[in-house]
């Protein structure tokens, strides 16, 4: 397909079907499951990988993992991500908040990693990713996608891993977090505040659902802006409370 960007005399550009598929129609939306037999396939085996390496006491942290992935890959919301540029925001903070702090905290965390270079790694995979020309290519490319989708998983859990494994837990964990939710919501307001809809796959798609694209660019915004912020709220009150109840005391070098 062949979409006309926005602006008078701006070249055009080719847009394919992202994996997700063609926009359903709302009407039709609960029905658009993904049963991708490679998807399915490499989620039972990540899920019983994932099962047989950890301990009883964190078969819960994994289950509610690999069914937030199940919810952002073979839910309605996998097809919703190819109509509204804001439900792949959604799709794209079950990912790195939801997700990814899960699989974290997966397995011992007596090694102290350090979060410069983690955190460096996964803001850059995520404005990445958000560049319009990088996340166009992405949907036109199965293989990009998924780049895509285990880039930004992958350096999220790298992160989170060493938000949890900080050695001055509180300290570390606190300002780390902060600076995760500070460039969240910078590239959030970006995107609200841009003059105009950036990506050609959501150009037309929206306005089955009510919204124009635009609109639906500034929903995307809002979405990382302020909900985004919860999961990194919960999961720095949670540390700021196992580390008060352990006396705040560092750990030995």
């Amino acid at each position: 397909m062949m979409v006309r960007s926005p602006r008078p005399g701006e070249e055009i550009i080719a847009i394919d079907i992202p994996y997700c598929g063609l926009a359903p129609d709302p009407a039709e939306l609960l029905s658009h499951w993904n049963l991708d037999p490679w998807l399915l396939t490499a989620l039972a085996l990540g899920g019983c990988a994932i099962a047989a390496v950890t301990r009883n006491s964190q078969r819960r942290l994994a289950a509610a993992g690999m069914t937030i992935l199940v919810i952002a890959f073979v839910s309605p919301l996998c097809a919703l991500s190819s109509a509204l540029f804001s439900a792949r925001a959604v799709h794209h903070i079950l990912l790195v908040a939801c997700a990814a702090p899960l699989f974290a905290m997966l397995g011992g965390r007596d090694r102290e990693i350090g979060i410069g270079l983690p955190f460096a790694v996964s803001t850059s995979t995520l404005w990445l990713w958000h560049v319009p020309s990088f996340y166009t290519a992405a949907l036109n490319h199965d293989a990009l996608y998924w780049i895509m989708q285990s880039s930004l998983l992958g350096s999220a859990i790298w992160f989170w891993r060493a938000v949890f494994s900080a050695r001055s837990a509180l300290p570390a964990a606190a300002v780390s977090i902060a600076a995760a939710v500070g460039q969240m919501g910078l590239l959030g307001a970006l995107l609200t505040f841009a003059p105009r809809a950036l990506y050609p796959h959501h150009m037309a798609a929206p306005f089955a659902y009510g919204i124009d694209p635009l609109r639906d660019q500034q929903l995307a915004g809002l979405i990382m802006w302020v909900p985004a912020m919860l999961p990194y709220a919960l999961i720095a009150g949670l540390i700021a409370r196992s580390t008060w109840s352990a006396g705040w005391t560092r750990r030995p070098a």
